[in-house]
């Protein structure tokens, strides 16, 4: 009887028809909630209904102009501030800059390179300017403002970026300008007391020497001077930096030339050139000399230069004892002649003259006579004497212009 009981307390084992059912079971469960839950993710991470967007959760409050990420402008904003159409377009967030990034630069990261910079601009044209430069490795601007750049709407912005030193000409800075050894030099005696381009040059040039004692004061390796319309491209460098690039020169290397290349527009409804403009004539400097020869008549076009602008490039400069302006181009040094190196790819884009309004600004800041002689006064290269003839004339054919 024993023998006849232990069979019957043992577990009877599953057919394995059952078996295969319930495993098909959940497998068909599990392929039915997988791709409902990942139906539910997306719809979560699209929807904007109760949820804080990420980058308004760790953005400042204010934004800075044209960042509201709802498209509108407040009355009284646009009342207090010409800032409300800033980037041309439309209202919405197309500049990407917040007050609190530091673009993880800290002090240990070498070499430091600033840039100083004369300049009437508006926040159109600055902010994006700024913000590029930032992004590829530069560290500090030293901001010397006039006209719209110095009005308080403007300014106050450019003073709350990190790294900007804002400087406005005030008659504090004309009076120290006024004891500046390079009145009493020759290499800058010919721009003296002439209006206009010329004036702005010798401007230029006394800023950058007061940039110098600041770019060492700020514990920086390299200095450039840049125009507001010109853009530095690191080409050549492995990750399109700045800093990458001057940490390959040699140490005994104190300026690295950069050629420009001169901006081809090809629309006459450019709002932002900075993200519309892409065609670009290269310096010769860069250029197969076969090339730049046999092409030459083609690429002018009559006009008596191959760019209409200058074509020598702009120049950075290691910090060091007794470095001085040479130009709104060139560095130099009181005590040697400075060892320079001209780079293969690397170039200045000069945005030049995108916009109409870039060519009646210089009526607005010049006003010179429409003179062979009066205009030669003025400014230093044909094309500017040209346009700017051109202009008054036609202000003055559609009575714009008394």
């Amino acid at each position: 009887m024993a023998g006849g009981l232990h069979p019957s307390l043992r577990p009877t084992p599953p057919s394995s028809s059952s078996s295969s059912s319930s495993f098909t079971s959940r497998l068909l469960l599990m392929l039915t909630i997988l791709p409902l839950t990942l139906a539910a993710f997306a719809f979560v991470l699209q929807w904007r209904g109760g949820l804080t967007d990420p980058t308004t959760r760790w953005s400042p409050d204010p934004l800075f102009p044209g960042m509201d990420p709802s498209g509108t402008v407040p009355s009284s904003a646009a009342a207090a501030s010409d800032c409300v159409d800033l980037l041309g377009r439309s209202r919405s967030a197309s500049f990407p800059y917040y007050r609190d990034w530091k673009f993880s630069y800290g002090s240990d990261l070498r070499p430091k390179l600033c840039i100083t910079t004369s300049t009437s601009a508006g926040l159109e044209q600055t902010l994006p300017w700024l913000f590029y430069h930032k992004v590829i490795g530069v560290t500090n601007f030293f901001l010397f403002v006039e006209g719209k750049a110095a009005t308080p709407g403007v300014s106050k912005v450019l003073e709350s970026i990190p790294g900007v030193k804002v400087i406005y000409r005030t008659k504090e800075l004309e009076e120290q300008q006024a004891r500046s050894r390079i009145w009493n030099e020759t290499w800058l005696a010919s721009f003296f007391y002439k209006p206009c381009n010329y004036e702005l040059f010798v401007k230029q040039s006394l800023n950058m020497e007061m940039a110098i004692v600041m770019a060492r004061e700020a514990g920086m390796d390299w200095i450039i001077h840049l125009d507001t319309d010109e853009l530095i491209h690191p080409a050549g460098a492995r990750e399109y930096s700045m800093r990458q690039l001057l940490a390959e020169v040699p140490g005994n290397v104190d300026m690295v030339i950069f050629p420009n290349y001169e901006s081809s527009v090809e629309r006459d409804d450019i709002k932002e050139p900075f993200s519309e403009v892409s065609m670009f004539k290269k310096n010769y400097d860069h250029l197969p000399k076969d090339t730049y020869f046999g092409n030459y008549k083609e690429a002018t076009r009559g006009n008596p230069n191959y760019f209409l602008t200058y074509g020598n490039g702009k120049s950075a400069a290691r910090i060091q004892d007794h470095l001085r302006p040479n130009g709104a181009h060139r560095w130099h040094n009181y005590m040697k002649t400075p060892n320079e190196i001209k780079l293969d790819e690397a170039a200045v884009l000069h945005y030049t003259y995108p916009k109409f309004s870039d060519l009646t600004s210089r009526r607005d800041r010049c006003r010179c006579k429409p003179t062979k002689e009066d205009v030669k006064r003025c400014f230093m290269l044909e094309f500017d004497r040209a346009s700017y003839t051109l202009i008054l004339v036609s202000l003055f054919l559609s009575g714009k212009e008394e």
